[in-house]
């Protein structure tokens, strides 16, 4: 049974270390662009809630094309040793560093691949400055010290305009107005990255990701728990777009077949606008609660179009019916959560 079919078949999902395999297995598009890349790859941020099995699933991408000896190195300042050991355990080269700290971001080793997913966004309230020092200032310092290497760089799709519900999302090509300082220092960064893209011809992506899901974490977990806790949802960030972790994950990382100067830029979500009325409505009904609301939808929401990522990398692995009805399954078993809000339904672009 192939990966895909495997995943199609899926109705439960057993335990975290079952969960932590399905988000690493690496796509068909990441095992052939992994086939054919030159050199070792480098995970700047690794330690974040996508970081350990996004380093896994290159990981295993390697060895599915026999490149054994290729290294994977993972980067963070490990403030959570477990991070650390889990990854270690994984065959996978850890690295501390604080990436504000000049000197110990000049000693990382230099690689011919690098991914970046550090950034600050939950607490940047009240700390603007180290938020523009780590969104802007430190992108700028990590692409002159890899000004060689094939750069993916995660971004947001909080550098949008909120786009109207009746289309299908911002696109790559609209023009970009975003809401807040947390969205305006992505912006910032997107704009450090593609100066230096094209002042040393660094080959660049950049991720505009709107929002990756799993069992533990994000905007599913976040509807599906105020429903069982019987408390009222907004409804004026009333629509969503959604994308399981595994497969933004593995568009990052092919992504780094197809890099350009200046950087090519990708949105990465599910296909589907979701509402968010109609997913509580839904966690409702498997849960046997009601579903309680408070205001109405608005006209707009943050929405992204992906239809440029997935024409080069095809649909998402997993639908959103089927992670619907996954996280469902999963708070019934009374398995674990991370127990961090996305704050999606900010309308004012303060987290």
């Amino acid at each position: 049974m192939t990966a895909q079919a495997s995943l199609a078949a899926l109705e439960r999902i057993r335990d975290v270390e079952h969960l932590d395999e399905l988000l690493s297995e690496p796509s068909a598009a990441v095992v052939e662009t992994f086939a054919r890349l030159e050199g070792d790859l480098l995970v700047l941020g690794v330690a974040g809630k996508m970081g350990p099995t996004l380093a896994w699933m290159a990981r295993r991408a390697f060895d599915a094309a026999g490149l054994r000896d290729r290294r994977v190195i993972g980067v963070a300042r490990f403030s959570d040793p477990e991070h650390e050991a889990w990854l270690g355990a994984r065959g996978i080269e850890t690295n501390r560093c604080d990436l504000l700290d000049l000197d110990a971001l000049a000693a990382l080793p230099e690689v011919a691949n690098v991914v970046s997913m550090f950034g600050m966004k939950f607490g940047s309230t009240g700390q603007e400055a180290r938020t523009w020092a780590m969104n802007c200032f430190v992108p700028g310092e990590v692409a002159r010290k890899f000004h060689r290497s094939r750069i993916v760089a995660f971004s947001t799709g909080n550098v949008y305009a909120l786009s109207p519900v009746s289309q299908a999302g911002s696109k790559e090509t609209d023009p970009l107005g975003p809401v807040g300082e947390y969205g305006m220092s992505c912006l910032g960064r997107e704009r450090i990255l593609e100066h230096f893209s094209r002042t040393l011809a660094i080959p660049m992506a950049l991720i505009r990701l709107n929002y990756a899901v799993e069992m533990r974490y994000g905007v599913l977990v976040d509807l599906a728990r105020r429903v069982l806790a019987e408390e009222p949802i907004d409804l004026a960030m009333g629509h969503f777009n959604a994308i399981w972790q595994a497969d933004a994950n593995a568009v990052a990382l092919a992504a780094l077949g197809c890099v350009e100067v200046p950087p090519r830029v990708l949105n990465i979500t599910g296909p589907e606008t979701l509402s968010v009325r109609r997913v509580a409505e839904r966690f409702a009904a498997r849960f046997g609660k009601p579903a309680a609301f408070r205001g109405a939808e608005a006209p707009d929401a943050l929405l992204n179009d992906p239809g440029a990522a997935l024409a080069l990398f095809g649909q998402p692995r997993l639908d959103a019916e089927r992670l619907i009805d996954l996280t469902a399954d999963w708070l019934l078993q009374g398995a674990p959560t991370l127990d961090k809000p996305t704050h999606f339904e900010a309308r004012d672009g303060r987290f």
